[in-house]
């Protein structure tokens, strides 16, 4: 193995047994900058001389199949990385800078990790997750801060659903972060003509009883994934929004009429991650879910904020009643 093979190799462990979630390189003037995400948290790890740097991003950027003579645009890719005895799934990012390019690792464990259970704090949120995708058609949407495991969310649960139910599910993914069994997945190529708007059409032809949209990015695709749910499909995906509320109010900028809304809208969960306070050494983070479904999405959807419906639990009774139960640490 090469010497920067090495370092690469050496790098992503260390961050693993750190419990990082992203990596991030930042270059300047001299040195690039090595930081870690540990628990919400950016945490300075290393520098590393600026032609260590290039060499290092050159074998990522080679290993996870990108264009290495590309320097002047985003690209986005995946990779896996094995640490004994467990595999990792690694999503990355180059950004071009002034003189450089940025690479940022976001870091997901396998399935094999953590338990469905483990991944949420409160074991009602879960059933309710569960309940939803009982549902023959119509749309389930995730939403939260980047980095909060909506992805990590929607593979579990679909794979758990998959388990118990022989079903034909499609994915179509912008990197596709993980490999699963007995799904099909697409990877989106926009160069190669394949948008999400373009895979989507191509997967209704293959008779699937569910897809996954990896993010709704733009009016096209926020148009067909409703015209999917509208056909009998049961579609899931994830949107950027600040809060459960404002995913309804982002589907409506983008031209969703709320009769659509009315029609295929199952569910909103908002997610945010919360360290837990736990006699185990090693630190962990567990899920809570702010969530819109029944009365409280038919009021979100006609414009009535759901704090005004005692029904639903704001992040902040959420965390309220993780600290009473003593599970909670800020």
């Amino acid at each position: 193995m090469s010497q920067i093979a090495t370092m690469a190799r050496d790098l992503l462990s260390t961050a693993i047994h750190q419990s990082a979630t992203d990596v991030h390189f930042s270059p300047n003037e001299e040195n690039t900058d090595v930081y870690f995400r540990m628990f919400g948290r950016r945490t300075f790890h290393k520098s590393l001389p600026n032609p260590t740097y290039q060499k290092l991003l050159a074998y990522f950027k080679f290993t996870s199949g990108m264009d290495i003579g590309e320097v002047t645009k985003p690209q986005n890719a995946s990779l896996e990385h094995r640490d004994a005895p467990l595999l990792y799934h690694l999503r990355l990012s180059t950004l071009p800078t002034i003189k450089s390019e940025s690479l940022a690792i976001r870091i997901l464990p396998s399935a094999e990790l953590l338990k469905l259970e483990q991944l949420f704090l409160f074991s009602h949120q879960l059933k309710t997750l569960k309940s939803w995708l009982t549902r023959p058609s119509g749309m389930i949407l995730f939403t939260g801060a980047t980095g909060c495991g909506k992805t990590t969310t929607m593979y579990a649960l679909i794979q758990t659903l998959l388990h118990d139910q022989p079903l034909q599910a499609i994915t179509l993914e912008d990197p596709i972060e993980k490999n699963l069994d007995d799904i099909i997945q697409v990877q989106v190529n926009e160069r190669a003509g394949i948008t999400y708007d373009a895979g989507l059409k191509a997967a209704l032809r293959h008779d699937p009883d569910l897809i996954m949209v990896g993010e709704i990015r733009d009016k096209d695709t926020a148009h067909f994934a409703i015209r999917a749910a509208l056909s009998g499909h049961l579609v899931v995906s994830t949107i950027h929004a600040k809060d459960a509320y404002g995913t309804i109010q982002r589907l409506k900028e983008m031209n969703i009429k709320t009769v659509e809304l009315e029609q295929t809208l199952i569910a909103v969960a908002c997610q945010q991650l919360i360290n837990l306070n736990l006699a185990d050494p090693k630190p962990r983070r567990a899920a809570i879910l702010e969530l819109l479904e029944k009365s409280t999405l038919r009021q979100a959807i006609h414009n009535t904020p759901p704090s005004e419906d005692p029904s639903f639990l704001p992040f902040e009774t959420l965390r309220r009643k993780a600290y009473a139960l003593g599970y909670y640490k800020d």
